[in-house]
């Protein structure tokens, strides 16, 4: 744990501590899987949609898709942001992000149990507080999961393809501080920033960090994963208590 742990925040939390976790759901009536996912004042709507085929790279193959794309609403800022479709094409940021969630969530998916099929996974992100890609891979998750447990209720599945649960959140160094789950006003004055996705078994699926400002040590990065995993850990009992003992 943090040496300053007991240290407080502008938002009176403690160093380590996450931000307050809200998962509603089903929150979209056509989906087959579908989350509001709320962190904070970030909140993401994650939906899972069935697609009975897959890309043609994969056809004949025996197994799945799970793929992601990833949006932030007009207004999900303090001043509007044109939509991406007006500008005619997507952000590096925005395929950034939609590669991580997919990418993400297929390392915890035995394609060849999911069937010709794909899973479509959308994160719109209707309000941002920082950390929307984590809070989008975490909710993602768990519409991922209804989804399978939808297909599997209707026989189309003899079992979950899930071999792992998934959660991400951010870390950082500010005011020479590592701090857990940074909103935005921690973010944008970070000296390091990193976003960490691991399994419920503590496996890391990636790792994103960069010194904006200067440098940092290993003995930093220890301390970092090691708050992020302590962070990871708590949302990984919210999906159990959402979608049950999947593995």
């Amino acid at each position: 744990m943090n040496e300053t742990s007991g240290l407080r925040r502008s938002d009176g939390r403690r160093v380590d501590e996450i931000r307050s976790v809200k998962v509603t759901r089903p929150f979209i009536k056509y989906a087959d899987g579908s989350v509001l996912m709320e962190m904070g004042e970030t909140k993401v709507i994650c939906t899972a949609s069935v697609e009975e085929k897959v890309p043609p790279f994969l056809r004949d193959k025996g197994q799945g898709w799970v793929t992601a794309e990833y949006a932030m609403l007009p207004r999900a800022t303090h001043d509007r942001m044109p939509r991406e479709a007006s500008r005619g094409k997507q952000s590096g940021r925005t395929l950034e992000i939609q590669r991580l969630v997919g990418r993400a969530l297929r390392a915890v998916t035995d394609m060849s149990a999911m069937g010709e099929r794909t899973i479509w996974i959308d994160c719109d992100v209707i309000q941002a507080d920082g950390g929307t890609r984590t809070a989008s891979i975490t909710g993602a998750f768990i519409a991922l999961a209804d989804a399978f447990a939808s297909l599997k209720e209707k026989k189309m599945l003899k079992k979950t393809p899930l071999v792992d649960y998934l959660a991400a959140i951010s870390v950082g160094r500010v005011g020479g501080v590592a701090l857990a789950d940074l909103c935005y006003e921690e973010d944008s004055r970070a000296e390091v920033d990193m976003n960490l996705v691991m399994t419920g078994k503590g496996r890391l699926v990636e790792v994103q960090g960069t010194a904006e400002r200067g440098s940092f040590g290993k003995e930093e990065l220890d301390q970092f994963l090691a708050l992020g995993w302590n962070g990871i850990q708590q949302l990984i009992k919210l999906q159990k208590d959402c979608v049950g003992n999947l593995v």
